[in-house]
């Protein structure tokens, strides 16, 4: 069964669909974006039952029946939990444990979130309880810590050689470099030394390593964008356009085998759900993306807890390039500039969905459809993936 399109895909579709000229068949713009006239048909008929301009279930109301569902079902687990709990403190040979019974109820089909969120519980110790037990050297760092911040707390001036003493002097010894070590860690700072703070511009740090990166016959490190096969390595980044009404952020992930533009994602805000959301449609796409390279800037956005999370939960790996250099995402900057000349300098927007609109027009038209490409072969982005693809399967 194939993989659903992204709903913000869809929407897309649909919009230009509506919008288009007159004279201008629906055949003609599926066939632009690479889907059957009837699967047009089917979506702008449950966008008109959205709008109510036709009877029939709307999104929202399936997505109720569905959370009342979800609901019910969570309410007779939180009632299970309740009643093994009972059951399981009121035997009075049993020691009283709680992580057993959460391990127990688990086997039985209860997720840990909900046995933890009813017995008040929280799932961090509860799988450190489950992985390992406490070992003797955590233990030790512990009492190191605890005499380190008695002694903070008697002497707040004390810097981490001073804290160290009154550590030795209760009876845990430990050399200064530990005592700097645990101090700094807990952010333990003497009311005297310079004041810490993260209110500085500089750009993070980067969470991942460069893979993009090479070394030449010279000895010169240079980045080199290249794929084998599909889905090898993809490049993204996030670029800004003004509109009548304000800013439009597009997010965009192209795969370096062809060009391709697997995902994107559109929106007024620039946050790490602009990101995430780009990323989560070109998987939705593309199907199994284990193992896939996903090179981008130091920007906040691909720093984020939230897209490393989604990098995760698809095993991919994460790339970035260094602070205020371009050319470590060049290929990406060469389809944003291709974008800006194309759409975005041809003539003023007066609102964020004329820009849309026309923005993913010219992608999946133009660019994936009509622009041939002399690296590959004067082929477009889907003709070169449609041969590639016959070839590898040939081959394998």
């Amino acid at each position: 069964m194939p993989k659903p399109y992204p709903r913000e895909f869809r929407d897309d579709v649909v919009r230009v669909a509506m919008n288009r000229e007159p004279g201008v068949p629906l055949r003609q713009i599926a066939a632009d974006f690479g889907i059957s006239e009837t699967c047009l048909q089917n979506w702008m008929r449950q966008a008109a039952v959205e709008t109510g301009a036709k009877p029939g279930v709307t999104k929202a109301e399936s997505d109720e029946a569905r959370e009342l569902r979800k609901r019910v079902r969570l309410l007779e687990q939180e009632n299970e939990v309740l009643r093994r709990a009972a059951a399981y403190f009121a035997q009075a040979h049993l020691p009283k444990m709680t992580y057993p019974l959460v391990t127990e109820l688990a086997a039985d089909g209860i997720p840990v979130t909900v046995t933890c969120r009813v017995l008040k519980l929280s799932r961090q110790p509860y799988y450190r309880w489950l992985a390992n037990p406490v070992t003797d050297r955590e233990l030790g760092e512990a009492y190191r810590a605890n005499a380190l911040f008695d002694a903070h707390l008697d002497d707040p001036e004390f810097g981490h050689r001073l804290l160290a003493d009154e550590a030795r002097d209760a009876g845990e010894p430990m050399s200064d470099r530990t005592a700097w070590r645990i101090a700094s860690m807990n952010r333990w700072w003497s009311v005297f030394g310079k004041k810490r703070g993260t209110n500085g511009r500089k750009p993070g740090p980067a969470v991942h390593d460069d893979l993009c990166v090479v070394v030449d016959e010279t000895g010169r490190t240079r980045h080199r964008f290249a794929a084998d096969k599909p889905n090898e390595l993809w490049l993204t980044d996030i670029t800004e356009h003004h509109t009548g009404q304000g800013k439009l952020y597009l997010c965009a992930i192209k795969d370096v085998f062809s060009g391709r533009i697997v995902g994107y994602s559109i929106n007024d805000r620039m946050t790490s759900s602009l990101a995430v959301t780009a990323l989560t449609n070109a998987v939705a796409m593309r199907g199994d993306v284990a193992g896939c390279v996903v090179h981008s800037d130091r920007g906040s956005q691909f720093r984020s807890r939230k897209f490393r999370r989604a990098l995760t939960r698809h095993q991919m790996v994460g790339s970035m390039g260094r602070v205020a250099s371009c050319g470590d995402n060049a290929a990406m900057e060469s389809f944003f500039s291709l974008l800006q000349k194309n759409i975005l300098n041809r003539r003023t927007w007066a609102t964020r969905d004329e820009l849309r609109i026309a923005i993913v027009t010219w992608i999946e038209r133009t660019y994936h459809r009509r622009r041939r490409q002399p690296r590959l072969g004067r082929l477009t982005p889907i003709e070169f993936e449609t041969i590639m693809t016959k070839n590898l399967a040939l081959a394998a």
